[in-house]
Parts: structure tokens; sequence; C-alpha cells
């Protein structure tokens, strides 16, 4: 004869689940109330997270607007508040790599270089190669061209696009001479010409390479 279970031999895990709640109504409660609160704090903190994105959205474009028609003391106004009230967001990033060009434009090297020094190394992949890119033309206008040659070469290993790299590199291949290097000169010329020679940069690259292996071999009879 067929043996038959019963729920109440066998109970559900649901079963189980809607028993021990009846047992425990006061926890059950504080549950309730700690799922609600939960929601309702990611929901704030989500809708928070969208409106501050907006925000320094707006403000981001009035500096790039200012910037674009030289208005510097009020792009560097706005975008410095931008990088202070919006940290961690897009706009952010973005403000801090215009305030760096503000400062360049209005001649104010070294703020330009303490800015970019603390965020290129830890700057976003999409933003660190720009960042590094305009501390290489800070340290040029600050006349340290060994520190911008090496910030054009870091600038160059986080490019994202071949034409990029290859001006990065024709860069730090001019820093590279002006710091005396004529070898390290050669070696980012070389990677253009050997391995950009799609890009516009790779012509220059090798005009340099030929001039200055010359130089070299005179130097060596």
């Amino acid at each position: 004869m067929a043996m038959t279970v019963t729920t109440a031999e066998n109970p559900t895990a649901w079963a189980l689940v809607v028993e021990w709640l009846k047992a425990h109504k006061r926890w059950s409660a504080y549950a309730g109330v700690i799922l609600v609160v939960a929601a309702g704090l990611f929901g704030w903190s989500l809708l928070s997270s969208r409106t501050a994105e907006q925000s320094a959205s707006r403000q981001l474009e009035q500096g790039r607007l200012a910037l674009d028609t030289k208005n510097y003391p009020f792009a560097a106004s706005v975008l410095s508040q931008v990088v202070e009230n919006y940290a961690g967001t897009r706009a952010a990033d973005e403000g801090i790599i215009l305030l760096a060009q503000v400062r360049l434009a209005q001649g104010q090297t070294q703020q330009a270089i303490d800015v970019l020094q603390r965020y290129a190394p830890k700057a976003d992949r999409q933003f660190r190669s720009q960042a590094y890119g305009l501390l290489g033309a800070a340290y040029e206008n600050a006349v340290r061209p060994k520190d911008a040659a090496e910030a054009y070469q870091a600038a160059a290993d986080d490019a994202r696009y071949p034409f990029l790299r290859a001006q990065f590199l024709s860069d730090a291949g001019r820093a590279w001479l002006a710091a005396g290097d004529t070898a390290k000169a050669v070696a980012a010329y070389q990677t253009i010409a050997q391995k950009l020679d799609s890009t516009s940069a790779a012509g220059e690259a090798k005009v340099r390479i030929g001039e200055l292996t010359k130089g070299l071999s005179s130097g060596a009879k």
C-alpha cells in the first residue's frame, strides 16, 4: 500500500519560514523595518548620486565655456568648485583636467603641476593619459625637461589611440633631447617609426632618427 506524506509531517521551507515568523513576531517586525530603511537609503543614495552628477555637469559646462572664451578667473573659480564639491564624479575628473589647462593658460605653471602631480597617478584610465600629457607640458614650461619626458612617456603608455601615443612619444623625444639624453630620444622616435608608422608623427620621427643617429655616428669617429 502506497504511503503518503502530509505537509504537516514534511513541511516545506516556506512553511517553516512562516512558522518561525509567527513564533518571532518582534524579530520579524525589526527585520521588516530594517529592510524598508535599507531600501529607502539605497533609493535616496541613487537619487542623490544622479542629482550630484547633473549639477556637476552643469557647472562643468559653465567652466568649459569660460575657458573657451578665455575668461580664466571665472573658469578657475567654477572648476575649482566642481572638483571640490563633486569629488568622485566623472565631472570632477574632467574638471581637474580643465582646471589644469586654465592654470597653464594663466601662466600658473606650478599650480598646474601641483594639481596634476596629485591627480595623474590615481586618475581613471580614460583621463590618465591626458593628465600626464598636461603634466609634461607644465614641466616643460617650468624648464624641467627630464620630468617632462617621463610624464610624456607615462602619457604615451596610457594612451588609448595610436595617434595619441605617437604624439606623446614625439613630445617625450623632444623633452629627452632638451634634457641631453639623446639615446632615450632616439628610442622614443624609433617606437613611433617602427610600431606607429601609420600615424602622422611617423614621418617626423624618421627624420629625427636620421639626424640624431648621424650625430651619434659622427661623434663616435
